[in-house]
């Protein structure tokens, strides 16, 4: 199989590096502690992909089930919310000159019309479609095709970025005014949580391989069989892939339920009114 590692051109990695650059001449002179936690969480985000599409990790994904999921799991748990975080997009678009901003915006978000892009980047679809695209490229024949095509693969790596960053924008929200409130958002990662469990449960307690792209190998890395193979990524989409949902709904529960937050408003209600 053709990886994205044997092309001559390592546009994935091209594409992080240009990121980079981008980012970094957008920043201002001099950072507030606000911009630098930012700007190393946009950098850390651009680093977990960089390990997703160009590493060792990428490199035994075609052997090993296992790292096929680190993959998938750099790819909508950890580098979307890192992106999400360092609140990327003005500071991308400013080192562009003014004529190149919008084809670069479009090129960006798609040719989608604008109130399309504002329906799906909804709480509801984008919930939806984030969980709808983790369920449906793990079915044996969409997993086996990607396993055996580069282009497919691709496509199910770049639709898992895509999403991941929808849903994230809902659940790590950085505007002054997000849709879901705190109350929302921890319904919203106890639901995500529960459909990575439920896949992770009937990957882990399968009696037989569930993907013959990995069963028909003759060999694996370190001798493992393919079975338990899958049940060590069933116990990665378990455990550590469910890290970055259950603290960031944590902490939307949290504030949520402090009575703090709610004390300067019970305050005000309680205070004597004048006659």
């Amino acid at each position: 199989m053709l990886r994205s590692s044997d092309w001559p051109l390592q546009w994935p990695l091209a594409g992080v590096l240009l990121a980079a650059a981008l980012y970094h001449l957008g920043g201002r002179a001099r950072e507030t502690r606000t911009a630098a936690r930012r700007s190393a969480a946009f950098y850390g985000g651009l680093l977990a992909l960089a390990v997703a599409v160009d590493s060792p990790v990428d490199a035994y994904a075609d052997s090993l089930f296992a790292a096929h999921m680190v993959q998938h799991v750099l790819l909508t748990l950890v580098a979307p919310p890192l992106l999400v975080l360092g609140r990327p997009w003005p500071r991308l678009a400013r080192p562009l000159p003014l004529r190149l901003r919008r084809p670069a915006t479009r090129a960006a978000f798609g040719v989608l019309p604008r109130g399309v892009v504002d329906r799906i980047a909804a709480p509801l679809p984008a919930f939806a479609l984030f969980n709808g695209v983790l369920l449906s490229w793990h079915l044996p024949a969409l997993y086996d095709l990607t396993l055996r095509s580069e282009p497919v693969h691709l496509c199910e790596h770049a639709l898992f970025f895509a999403t991941g960053l929808l849903f994230w924008r809902h659940l790590v929200p950085t505007s002054a005014r997000p849709r879901l409130g705190d109350g929302g958002r921890a319904v919203y990662g106890t639901a995500a949580l529960l459909v990575g469990w439920l896949l992770a449960v009937v990957l882990g307690l399968a009696p037989d391989p569930v993907y013959s792209a990995y069963a028909s190998l003759p060999h694996r890395p370190g001798g493992i069989s393919a079975l338990a193979d899958q049940q060590l990524a069933a116990g990665i989409m378990w455990v550590p892939a469910s890290i970055p949902v259950t603290v960031a709904t944590l902490v939307a529960a949290y504030r949520w339920l402090d009575p703090k937050r709610r004390r300067p408003r019970v305050a005000e209600d309680l205070r004597p009114r004048e006659t």
